[in-house]
């Protein structure tokens, strides 16, 4: 698979940045040393040759996996990951970051009485999975578990499971994002970052000091305060 995709004929992502602009707590990390700083297009492009060959790979052995079961009107599938990698993205390579090309995971669920081809913009959690499978299975979902099923987001009966989603890095990053605005903090670099997810959906426009912006920005961070107050972030808002 390793000579799969033509690198030249790749497209550079559309955030494509040869460093990022400031240290985000991850800049000497592991990832970040697989490819020299600045980033250069030509590397990248090699970079992201043999990701989607990878992916590619990936995708015909889940293939062989779903032939080998009973017919999916009888099985749930759930096919998930981990986050992705920048890959040129922000000047980054790594998934140590709060970025959409690398906070979000791949989600696909398909099951007896589930729509086919639905896909949902709802913000949901991988913890969410355990108690989704529950309900789907018909088993009493524990009192202790604090994430929230996806079967009736699933079946149509609602749009939303939760009204905003967080992440996070070590002691260096600290997220939130609702429907539309994402905000982020870098505690160690003292730095905010806000993006307007649905007109600015590569994140290109920071409008963490925008004092148009100031409201949004404000309501999120006290969101985002009163959930690490409430969850024991060690760190403390």
């Amino acid at each position: 698979m390793e000579n799969y995709y033509d690198p030249a004929a790749i497209p550079l992502p559309p955030n494509f940045a040869a460093s990022h602009p400031f240290e985000h707590g991850n800049l000497t990390g592991r990832d970040e040393r697989l490819l020299p700083a600045p980033r250069t297009g030509a590397a990248v492009r090699e970079e992201l040759a043999l990701y989607y060959a990878m992916i590619t790979d990936l995708d015909r052995e889940v293939g062989r996996l779903l032939d080998a079961l009973p017919a999916l009107g009888e099985t749930i599938v759930i096919f998930t990951s981990d986050q992705g990698l920048a890959l040129g993205s922000h000047g980054l390579i790594g998934k140590q970051n709060c970025y959409e090309h690398s906070i979000r995971s791949p989600l696909l669920i398909a099951g007896p009485g589930l729509p086919q081809g639905k896909q949902s913009g709802a913000l949901v959690n991988l913890q969410d999975l355990f108690p989704t499978l529950c309900d789907l299975a018909a088993i009493t979902v524990p009192a202790t578990v604090t994430g929230r099923s996806l079967a009736p987001l699933l079946r149509g009966e609602t749009e939303k499971v939760h009204d905003y989603v967080v992440g996070m890095f070590t002691d260096t990053q600290r997220m939130i994002c609702d429907d539309r605005w994402k905000y982020v903090t870098y505690p160690q670099a003292g730095r905010e970052q806000l993006f307007d997810l649905v007109n600015d959906p590569h994140e290109q426009h920071d409008l963490g000091r925008s004092p148009e912006r100031a409201g949004v920005r404000n309501r999120l961070k006290e969101q985002l305060d009163r959930w690490r107050r409430e969850n024991g972030d060690p760190l403390e808002p």
